[in-house]
């Protein structure tokens, strides 16, 4: 699932980790029945440390199509309860210390400026899964630090930064290249910043990937991602033509 926070200076925090345009309750009963399981399995003492991270990855799946912020924050708590202690026990498991990040950044989510504190532990876990594994989830590590550092405040209020934006989110694409997300994330960041160099290089990428992504990644693991996908390329194109008067 695709992976990407923001009132004052929290307010850039809360968009990171959230796919762009998905309908809250269209995915929420699929996602709702991966959670389940995942709990079931950890409930059951199967699989060790797989089943921890399952479910941590579970709540963050679910709490993405949350519908208050209530909901978001009960399953961001779980899924940071079951993650936290797993760290502890297995510092060196890569999935343990992201997935811990992710559901930070859901709490991140429901705080508004009580956001903020939290950056430094999901910037510290998501450094430590991409130096354990950064393939992880498609280079998630190194994507969800080039968008922590893209979309969060500039120093000295966080640890916001355009160089290490740039310099993750690219690192992410050539971890894996053939991942939509990646090259959206690139494609999105050069419209932000007004790249046209970089950006016309991505719509070129994004076009030539497409095809063999809609065929690797499909079933409903993937509708909901494709669903997020298929906007954003949308919206992207028609923005970068405006923007920089490309022709078709």
């Amino acid at each position: 699932m695709a992976t990407h926070y923001s009132g004052t200076a929290a307010a850039a925090l809360l968009l990171l980790l959230t796919p762009h345009g998905l309908g809250q309750t269209n995915f929420a009963g699929y996602f709702e029945t991966r959670l389940q399981q995942a709990r079931a399995r950890f409930q059951a003492g199967t699989n060790g440390a797989d089943a921890a991270w399952q479910l941590g990855r579970a709540c963050f799946d679910r709490a993405e199509f949350s519908t208050n912020d209530t909901q978001r924050a009960a399953l961001a708590i779980e899924g940071v309860g079951v993650c936290r202690p797993l760290v502890a026990r297995e510092p060196r498991l890569a999935a343990a210390h992201y997935y811990l990040s992710m559901n930070l950044g859901q709490l991140a989510r429901t705080k508004m400026l009580g956001a903020l504190p939290l950056v430094d532990e999901m910037e510290r876990h998501f450094k430590l899964a991409a130096a354990l594994d950064p393939k992880l989830d498609h280079a998630g590590p190194e994507r969800c630090l080039g968008l922590l550092y893209r979309d969060a405040p500039g120093w000295p209020a966080s640890v916001g930064s355009k160089a290490k934006a740039r310099a993750h989110l690219v690192k992410a694409a050539e971890i894996a290249p053939e991942f939509p997300e990646n090259r959206l994330n690139l494609l999105e960041s050069a419209l932000k910043w007004n790249d046209r160099k970089l950006g016309v290089a991505e719509l070129k990428s994004m076009g030539e990937l497409l095809p063999s992504a809609r065929t690797n990644l499909t079933g409903a693991a993937w509708d909901a991602a494709w669903a997020d996908w298929s906007g954003r390329w949308d919206a992207a194109r028609v923005k970068a033509k405006s923007l920089w008067k490309l022709k078709d």
